[in-house]
């Protein structure tokens, strides 16, 4: 009697702690609070992402594992060689901030599945290998001491984990169904998204504020995955609850989920306008490499030019955006020469015309750019910023301006530029004398006072 007594208590309590899983909620927050939490974010524009683990030792792309369909034992020699001797976040955050970046997320795991920190549920991690250390640890406290914001790339995919299931990105995919189901023989989705919320929970708990993370990603369907397979919504709650203030990208297929996401994230394109879903305006990120491949790829050879890399930020901004630039480290440390270069290039800009990028967005209706323009605008300050992506001979039209502007400057100086309005029906134009010669800028700006 006792033993069925307590059968029936116990399947009781099972139930109210379904019952109350089941009906627990993502946090809620009005659209005003929303804007508040992600205010520093949307204020800063401009991040780092950084791509970084075992694959930088191949050095011809992060999807190596992949793309060669390698299996744990041929990926394995890369875990026993990796070394990062010359690895020092101190400069990697120095040189983050001389670039403009106000923010940083490096990839604690990538699809490969191996940790760059020191986890408790895997022997997979960098403290196992021949470096020795969690490089985690020493990446959050470089990069806090510079004053940027600390985040973190997640891989809900993991092509080492036992009980992941082998998918159609997986690097042992199959063509048929029958083959999917006896490569998978054994495996336990159940123990992986145990396993994902217990790095998660470690990711979060271990290292301090955490103000993004970026979890990537599902790709629902036929052999694929979605939220079903990461339990995603109690992912997120789980990453909400340890750090309410954090910042979550779109990626773990919650988009028709209220409170499912903070921004959405186009990768590798420029978007036409500002996003938009159900016909309202949302938060965006692009995320963009300097050239085809986001781990370090010693042999890629298409890297963008400093004016390419600056026009892709200015105009994500012009359309309400951020753009997060990404770097691929090598296998000792350091970052590509290729990379310092493009960033110093863009430190060089930024410092002299920041104001153009930090707290900006799209310009307001009325504002027309001229051609070979691109226009952003500060809402606090009422300054308009003309960028000059090909620079004009001698004079710029601003048109139906003329009733609109103070005072015309360079920014990069703070110089003056003269104008005169137009005649007859093109009164309200703005007239701006430009010096003849491009001045010593990589894109020079106009900041344009508002009356």
């Amino acid at each position: 009697m006792k033993t069925k007594n307590f059968l029936i208590l116990l399947l009781t309590a099972l139930l109210l702690i379904g019952s109350q899983l089941a009906s627990a909620q993502l946090p809620k927050e009005t659209e005003a609070q929303k804007t508040q939490r992600l205010k520093w974010w949307t204020d800063a524009r401009f991040g780092m992402f950084i791509h970084w683990g075992l694959y930088a030792l191949p050095a011809r792309h992060e999807w190596v594992k992949n793309n060669e369909r390698l299996t744990n034992e041929q990926y394995q020699k890369y875990f026993e060689t990796f070394n990062p001797d010359l690895y020092d976040p101190h400069e990697w955050a120095k040189m983050a901030k001389a670039a403009g970046m106000k923010y940083v997320v490096l990839t604690a795991k990538h699809h490969e599945g191996f940790c760059l920190f020191d986890s408790k549920f895997t022997d997979y991690k960098a403290t196992n290998t021949p470096y020795g250390k969690d490089l985690i640890k020493e990446y959050v406290e470089a990069f806090r001491a510079e004053g940027l914001k600390v985040g973190f790339y997640y891989s809900l995919i993991d092509w080492h984990h036992p009980d992941y299931t082998v998918d159609r990105v997986h690097p042992q995919r199959q063509d048929s169904d029958t083959a999917y189901a006896r490569l998978n023989k054994g495996r336990d989705m159940n123990k992986y998204r145990e396993y994902i919320k217990n790095q998660v929970t470690e990711l979060l708990t271990n290292y301090g504020e955490i103000s993004v993370i970026w979890f990537d990603f599902s790709f629902p369907g036929k052999n694929g995955k979605g939220h079903d397979d990461w339990d995603s919504e109690n992912l997120l709650k789980l990453t909400r609850k340890l750090q309410p203030g954090i910042i979550v990208d779109d990626r773990l297929d919650l988009s028709n989920v209220e409170g499912g996401y903070d921004f959405v994230s186009p990768e590798q394109v420029k978007v036409s306008k500002w996003p938009e879903i159900n016909g309202k305006r949302v938060p965006w990120e692009t995320c963009q490499t300097f050239s085809g491949s986001w781990g370090y790829y010693r042999d890629e050879n298409t890297w963008k030019s400093p004016a390419q890399l600056l026009e892709l930020l200015i105009e994500s901004v012009s359309k309400g955006g951020n753009l997060l630039l990404n770097v691929g480290p090598t296998a000792r440390g350091v970052f590509d020469i290729r990379a310092q270069d493009r960033l110093k290039s863009m430190g060089d800009w930024m410092k002299f015309n920041n104001r153009s990028v930090y707290g900006c967005t799209e310009a307001p209706a009325g504002f027309t750019p001229p051609a070979n323009t691109l226009l952003t605008y500060n809402p606090v300050s009422k300054r308009l910023y003309v960028h000059l992506l090909v620079y004009p001979m001698g004079n710029l039209t601003l048109p139906a301006m003329a009733d609109k502007v103070k005072y015309v400057q360079f920014l990069h100086d703070a110089s003056e530029i003269k104008f005169s309005t137009g005649k007859d029906e093109n009164k309200n134009d703005l007239n701006l004398q430009l010096p003849v010669q491009k001045p010593p800028t990589e894109i020079p700006v106009l900041e344009v006072i508002l009356k």
